[in-house]
């Protein structure tokens, strides 16, 4: 698996989701229909800084080695953050189907990533260069 292109996607999702947060809590909150208030808005935002340091992280490790042993804790991170949110959306989205087509959306993409980091952590990486021997008999 390519986790490069694992690293550097689920790094955007999660800067645009962590951007957005931070930058526009109010009109998220009345999007989603719920109470705008000063505080619930300023607890989007940090979880907006969440996000988007978790993106930092996945972005700077993406020419790193991941997978099996090789960077187990940014793995674990990943996987553990995908499959909860990703097992929480879903259990919404069953309970509630008229959630706005925006949620069924990101426990689609929430689902993706879960699996992709789930192979990830228990799959060792397969090195791309095929090493031959030169030694001759």
């Amino acid at each position: 698996m390519n986790t490069k292109s694992l690293m550097t996607l689920s790094a955007i999702i999660l800067a645009l989701i962590g951007i957005s947060l931070i930058f526009f809590p109010k009109e998220i909150l009345d999007y989603f229909e719920l109470s705008v208030s000063d505080t619930l808005a300023l607890l989007m935002q940090i979880f907006g800084s969440f996000y988007f340091a978790f993106a930092m992280l996945n972005w700077v490790s993406k020419e790193s080695i991941i997978g099996g042993i090789y960077n187990r804790p940014i793995a674990i991170a990943n996987l553990t953050h995908f499959l909860i949110a990703d097992l929480t959306l879903i259990k919404g989205v069953l309970a509630n189907p008229s959630l706005p087509y925006a949620i069924w959306l990101i426990t689609i993409i929430y689902s993706i990533l879960a699996i992709l980091f789930g192979i990830v952590v228990f799959k060792h990486p397969v090195s791309e260069k095929k090493y031959t021997s030169t030694k001759e008999d």
